[in-house]
């Protein structure tokens, strides 16, 4: 019971990685919403598509770090299929939702791909923004 109650908190914690992804997910749409929605017809449609995007961006940052804090528990082999595994899951979500949008055109899957994609280039702005926002 006690395992479990330490596992709850660690699940729940956000570390400083994760909330540096977020920050980055976050400027990244911000940047992603208002440069290219004033030329663009269908306004709405793009906005969800992308808000789809982040929000599934956000969703990959959370579930990387879980599978990361879970592998950490398993010899070398075992983690190495835990996280594999966890890719895959992760990935396929992506292509089904990206799916989805295509079939029932009720939001940009452009928009929703660069959305996913956020989670990239916030990897990549990670060092910047931890200098930034940690002084």
């Amino acid at each position: 019971m006690i395992k479990r109650v330490e596992s709850m908190n660690k699940f729940f914690k956000i570390n400083e990685s994760m909330s540096d992804l977020l920050i980055g997910i976050l400027i990244f749409g911000l940047f992603a919403e208002f440069l290219p929605v004033w030329f663009l017809e269908r306004k709405l449609y793009y906005s969800i598509g992308l808000l789809i995007g982040l929000f599934v961006a956000a969703f990959s940052a959370w579930h990387m770090a879980y599978s990361i804090d879970n592998a950490v528990d398993y010899d070398e082999g075992t983690a190495t299929k835990q996280m594999q595994k966890g890719s895959a899951l992760r990935y396929g979500f992506w292509l089904i939702l990206l799916g989805i949008l295509m079939i029932f055109d009720f939001a940009s899957p452009i928009a929703a791909f660069i959305g996913m994609i956020s989670l990239k280039v916030s990897a990549y702005l990670a060092p910047f923004t931890h200098k930034l926002f940690r002084r």
